[in-house]
């Protein structure tokens, strides 16, 4: 008896519950929460959800939850949890890319084939994950999007996968890359309880000062025509950098070992006559020199993000190079989304102003 009486007192009555059925979830009671879909799906082909399209692909048999979370009377944040029919135990949320607007499913196949209940939401707003056009004038969604939805869903889904398995996950962990490395971040600072671990990939952090760094780099390689770095300049400007910094860290193998330690001026790469693809005029070199530099405030020299690193510029392609003027590379439309949208609440605001 006093052993239960215990177990009472720690909030372990989980751990002695039944349980449920994979249908009876759609009418667990959940605070701000309506369950619009609790189904069991059998092994097979699945189709999911992500940046790219996906071919159906197969998946083991789980308990599929799909449901809306309303913290305030304009969030509306969707979320995703599979239960699968042979759990280990354990729990993982998964994140989100750009500015979210989607519940990428494809993160959570691997998570599932492994065992784990896995949940992921929008972040309360759906939409491109470059697009920001949901913000104006919804303050609360804006809220939803930078930290509150995370939370919100990973509270629900442990609470469901408790009442599914009749006992709480032994260990709960976040796996995110970019928005969700960022989003990675969050959790650990606001919400430590929330998960165990913690897996923050390439993490999207110190976000408004991200963004001006993004605005910096367009404006650096874009904002004047002359300036612009065609992505068939990436390899000879990358091969320029390992030829002068490779060797440094005492092997050669096409990897700089501390790209901080190479001071590579792109000067030397400056076109004599003919202008091709393994040379730069003298626009773009000032281009290239902003993009290493970073974003920096122009009245106090205060460096507001850093810059890229030298030795990875093949890899930029459609991240920061873009293909044209005006640009239509990635990071540069989510920095503008965010600015006009998120920011100054203004879809015409101009991202060479500022």
């Amino acid at each position: 008896l006093f052993v239960l009486i215990l177990l009472f007192a720690l909030g372990a009555t989980a751990l002695l519950a039944e349980p449920a059925t994979c249908a009876s979830l759609a009418s667990l009671k959940l605070d701000q929460t309506e369950i619009t879909t609790a189904q069991s799906v059998p092994a097979g082909p699945f189709t999911v959800q992500g940046f790219t399209p996906s071919a159906p692909v197969n998946l083991p048999a789980f308990c599929r939850v799909v449901g809306h979370i309303h913290p305030s009377a304009d969030s509306d944040i969707a979320f995703e949890l599979w239960l699968p029919a042979r759990w280990n135990g354990r729990f993982e949320g998964e994140g989100n890319g750009g500015l979210a607007g989607m519940i990428v499913t494809q993160a959570m196949v691997g998570p599932l084939w492994a065992g784990y209940a896995t949940a992921a939401t929008d972040t309360g707003h759906k939409g491109n994950p470059a697009s920001g056009d949901w913000a104006p004038g919804h303050p609360e969604k804006i809220i939803d999007f930078g930290y509150r939805s995370v939370h919100e869903m990973t509270l629900r889904a442990r609470t469901l996968v408790a009442a599914f398995y009749g006992s709480a996950a032994r260990y709960s962990y976040w796996n995110g890359c970019s928005e969700g490395g960022g989003q990675a971040l969050s959790e650990a600072q606001r919400y430590p309880e929330d998960y165990d671990g913690i897996v923050a990939g390439a993490p999207a952090n110190n976000f408004v000062h991200l963004q001006a760094g993004g605005n910096w780099i367009s404006q650096a390689i874009h904002k004047d025509p002359a300036t612009f770095i065609a992505p068939e300049k990436l390899p000879a400007i990358q091969a320029a950098v390992l030829a002068q910094c490779d060797a440094a860290d005492g092997v050669k193998d096409g990897v700089l070992e501390d790209p901080r330690a190479c001071k590579f001026d792109p000067a030397i790469l400056e076109c004599k006559a003919e202008k091709t693809s393994a040379c730069l005029t003298r626009p773009q070199i000032e281009g290239l020199r902003r993009v290493y530099a970073g974003a920096k405030n122009p009245r106090t020299g205060e460096q507001v993000f850093p810059g890229y690193m030298p030795g990875g510029e093949a890899g930029w392609g459609s991240w920061i190079a873009g293909t044209g003027t005006p640009p239509r590379d990635l990071q540069h439309w989510i920095s503008v989304s965010f600015f006009s949208n998120l920011v100054f609440a203004d879809p015409a605001w101009d991202w060479k102003t500022f």
